[in-house]
Formats: C-alpha cells, sequence, structure tokens
C-alpha cells in the first residue's frame, strides 16, 4: 500500500510482458511526504479515482498511451461470471463513484541505498527491469508559479522571460507576492524512489531514466499538460501545476501512476485553490511545530547511513479537526462534480465548498 491508494496484483509483469492489476483508492492522505496522516477524508478515494479516470479516458482519445484500462464498478457482481478478476468498465459505465481503477502493470525493482557518499544505485535498479520498468522520475509541468511554490527557490522569474519591465517580477526582479503565470509551461524532473525527492538538472534526470528518453518524457509530460488544462478551462478551473509518472515497455513510454487529481495536480477555480495544498497550510497554520520538526529530520538523514528521515522526526502530526476533515471531504467531492461534468457525489457546488474552506 502507498500512502493513499492500495495496490492489487491479478498477474504480475515479467521481465517480457505488462501484468495486471488495480488500484484501489483510499481516503488516507499525506502531506511533507509523510505518509499516512492520522485522519481519514471521507470521498477523496472515490472522488480521486473518478476524476483520474475522468483524465486517462481524455488522454486515450486524443492518442497518449497510458496504463488504465478501466474503473471497477461497485454496482456490479465482481465475480460474475466466475471471472479471475474483476470487470474493468469506462468510467460513464460506473453506475456509482467507482474507487477501484484497472491498470497494466510493469516492474517496479528494489533501489539500494549505499549510504550518504554513494547515494542511490540506479544502476542495480535499471539491471533488474531492463526494457519494462517505472521509469524512477516524477515529471513536474507548471503553468503558474503559486505564492508556495518550491520553484521560487530555485529560480528567479527572468529564467523564465519574466522581469520589472515585461512581466510580473517585483519591483527587485524577485518573484512577487502573488501568483504568477508563465509564459510557457515550464517541465521540471524529480526523483521517485528516494526518501527525499529531489529535483534534478536534465542530464541527471536522462542518466536516472535509464533507456527512456529525456525528451519523451518532456514531450510527454507536455502532450498530458495540454489536456488536462483544457479540461480544466472548459469546466471553469485554472490549471496551475501537475507531475506525471511513466512506464517504459518495448521502446515506448506509456503515462502511469494517477493523471490530474487534486492530489497530484494544482487547480483554482475563481481564484481560491483546490488541491491537498488546503491541508498542507492549515498543518503549517495550525501544528506549525510538527512542520519544523520534519524539516529538521530530512535535513539531518543527510549525513546518515540510513535514507528515511522519518525515523528521525521527534513529532507526530495532529489530527485534522472534524470540521475541517468535513469542509475539505466536500471540496474535493464537490470538485470532482464539477470537473467531469457528473453529479457523483450529493454536496453543495463548488463556489459553497470553498466557502466553507475559507471559514476554517
Amino acid at each position: 500500500m502507498t500512502s493513499v491508494k492500495e495496490f492489487r496484483v491479478d498477474e504480475p509483469a515479467t521481465a517480457d510482458a505488462l501484468g495486471r492489476g488495480r488500484f484501489v483508492f483510499t481516503d488516507a492522505y499525506s502531506v511533507f511526504d509523510w505518509g499516512q496522516m492520522p485522519d481519514a477524508i471521507p470521498r477523496k478515494g472515490a472522488s480521486l479515482c473518478a476524476m483520474g479516470a475522468f483524465n486517462f479516458e481524455l488522454l486515450e482519445d486524443e492518442g497518449v498511451p497510458t496504463h488504465y484500462r478501466g474503473v471497477v464498478d461497485p454496482g456490479r457482481d465482481a465475480d460474475a461470471g466466475g471471472a479471475s478478476e474483476p470487470e474493468a468498465v469506462p468510467l460513464a459505465d460506473a453506475t456509482v463513484p467507482p474507487t477501484e481503477m484497472a491498470i497494466d502493470l510493469t516492474q517496479v525493482p528494489d533501489l539500494p541505498y549505499e549510504g550518504p557518499e554513494a547515494g542511490y544505485d540506479y544502476d542495480a535498479f535499471h539491471a533488474a527491469g531492463g526494457e519494462n520498468y517505472l521509469v524512477p522520475l516524477e515529471v513536474v509541468f507548471r503553468n503558474r508559479v503559486p505564492v508556495g511554490s518550491s520553484l521560487r527557490k530555485r529560480a528567479e522569474p527572468a529564467d523564465f522571460g519574466l522581469d520589472a519591465e515585461g512581466g510580473p517580477a517585483g519591483a527587485d526582479g524577485g518573484w512577487p507576492a502573488e501568483p504568477v503565470d508563465l509564459p510557457e509551461p515550464v517541465v521540471e524532473f524529480s526523483t521517485k524512489y528516494e526518501e527525499q525527492d529531489r529535483y534534478l538538472t536534465r542530464a541527471e534526470a536522462d542518466r536516472i531514466a535509464g533507456v527512456a528518453d529525456v525528451d519523451a518524457l518532456e514531450s510527454l509530460a507536455l502532450d498530458v499538460n495540454r489536456v488536462v488544462t483544457e479540461r480544466a478551462d472548459a469546466a471553469g478551473f485554472a490549471h496551475e501545476d501537475g507531475k506525471i509518472e511513466c512506464l517504459y515497455v518495448d521502446g515506448e513510454l506509456r503515462v502511469a501512476d494517477v493523471v490530474g487529481t487534486f492530489d497530484e495536480n494544482r487547480f483554482s477555480y475563481g481564484g481560491r485553490g483546490i488541491s491537498k495544498e488546503v491541508v498542507r497550510q492549515w498543518y503549517k497554520a495550525n501544528d506549525p511545530a510538527w512542520v519544523e520538526a520534519v524539516k529538521e529530520a530530512k535535513a539531518a538523514v543527510a549525513d546518515r547511513d540510513i535514507d528515511d528521515w522519518r525515523e528521525l522526526c521527534e513529532r507526530d502530526p495532529e489530527p485534522l479537526p472534524a470540521a475541517v476533515v468535513d469542509a475539505v471531504s466536500e471540496l474535493y467531492a464537490a470538485g470532482t462534480n464539477a470537473y467531469t461534468g457528473r453529479e457523483w457525489f450529493d454536496v453543495p457546488d463548488i463556489e459553497a465548498a470553498l466557502d466553507a474552506v475559507d471559514d476554517l
């Protein structure tokens, strides 16, 4: 199980062929790379499953290759006809909000950690994966730079053609205290399986990608970004940033994991953010001691022979108040209704859900 969804294997992948399996979306959530947090957020799993499936089918219509095979409809008998695995159907055929997504599986080799000096052994990872593996990268795309974006720490507005005269940079050439739209989407690469995500140079990303081509990864990310952005615009959202993961098989890259949800991407609606950033900001404001402890543990692990910084964290997160859980639950559900154009959940509309979050 990951921090937010369970993983079922119906037929394992081999060196020569993809397998078959399912994601089972739970109501768990994660922030600051902590893993599973103390609370569950009702309807979150079904919201992400429906929204992810919707986007995968949009990509399929655009000819973008993915590992998606459909959703499992809880309203159908999974054992009908003696099937060895539940039947996958298009999202439109689901009678209730789905929580299981059928997918093709690839190999995910172990990534050995050799200590603070040697780091991670990607050669061993690729030797085990051959030419059928999950690329150990996250490919991040950005259309906007929100106030809390990590990009503000790694780059200046001028790096993207923005300055005090020709763009929305601050008077001193730095980032202004409001979101900034980028002239063109920006693609970055970060690690996937290291205990702490780190952004990479293009050369580093190319090495870590193995036989997968980094230019092709960038092109695929831009295709996904375009499709999600177009749908977001049509549904009244602004699509700010997101990421994809990819599998490589038989010389082809396919979009893997889940695409374009409120956990993987940042959206706004009428200028108000709608993503799990809401929960991140709540913890920054209401449990700053835990947020600081996480930051300190991540820094402290750098010189250790272990790579799991959680072993060094001296605090656990506080549970969310019930009012926060309820408001975030309705935000996920209302956002999914609006984005997909289907009333999956009996909740207030997205404007009312955002108002409730603003009142927290």
